[in-house]
């Protein structure tokens, strides 16, 4: 039996930028070890596969190496699916199961918000080897569940970074965020690298905000940012951190419609 396949490009308004994701709509459950063969046929950032569950959908992500616990572009993609193919009525509210709990996803005119979990970090010393790999000077280096968050002098910094990845894959953590205040009309700027996880550069990573947001919180003293991912794609995000909970918001674009044949 065929098997839709959507590509999307999320975190942007337009083709070509942001994040693409492919998203799998499938009848039920599928095996492990065939999701990750189709992402790494697509070897794309992210694979999303969804399929109906109880009042809502299964949702799981993998990248062409590995399954992950949070995606956020893959998401959101998904979500611009339900909508935008007809699964779901633009008006009601998406519940996603996940390896990461129950996400919503809601429309708000052309944007989607997304609820995710807050993801706290904690002050380190610099790790060996981070600043040669990254090949500028940390100012501030903290931790959390995604990897390293370190923040750089300038947004100048952020964007002319050009890391050595064989030396980012050596550390010893899935990701690292690279991060400084933005230019306007951006609160902050950002890239993600994830060398470790099968991604150099992820071009717009919802997850990496849910860790810079509580991060700018507490430097910035707001609550609410337009945040930009420069990398060579970009990507737009708009954040309401609550405490323990994020709203992501983003924009996405259908470039692809397909149909796996196996």
């Amino acid at each position: 039996m065929a098997i839709s396949l959507i590509q999307v490009d999320a975190f942007t308004n337009r083709p070509y930028g942001g994040n693409p994701a492919a998203v799998c709509a499938l009848p039920g459950a599928c095996p492990d070890d065939w999701m990750q063969q189709v992402a790494r046929e697509m070897n794309l950032s992210e694979t999303a596969f969804f399929y109906p569950e109880a009042d809502g959908y299964r949702l799981r992500w993998f990248t062409p190496t590995t399954e992950v616990d949070l995606c956020g572009h893959a998401t959101l993609a998904t979500a611009h699916v339900l909508w935008s193919e007809g699964y779901l009525a633009a008006h009601l509210q998406v519940r996603f199961y996940t390896h990461s709990g129950v996400l919503t996803a809601r429309r708000e005119g052309d944007w989607i918000e997304l609820n995710f979990p807050t993801n706290l970090s904690h002050a380190i010393a610099p790790p060996a080897g981070l600043a040669e790999a990254l090949g500028v000077p940390p100012l501030t280096v903290v931790e959390n569940s995604l990897g390293y968050l370190v923040e750089v002098e300038s947004a100048a910094m952020v964007e002319g970074l050009a890391p050595n990845f064989a030396a980012l894959k050596a550390l010893p953590v899935a990701g690292v965020t690279v991060t400084s205040r933005g230019h306007a009309p951006y609160d902050f700027i950002s890239r993600f690298f994830a060398p470790n996880l099968g991604i150099n550069e992820d071009p717009a990573t919802g997850s990496s905000h849910c860790c810079l947001s509580p991060y700018w919180r507490d430097r910035l003293n707001k609550s609410t940012f337009l945040a930009y991912q420069a990398s060579p794609r970009g990507g737009v995000i708009k954040l309401q951190d609550e405490g323990d909970r994020i709203r992501l918001s983003g924009q996405a674009v259908t470039v692809l419609r397909a149909e796996l044949l196996h």
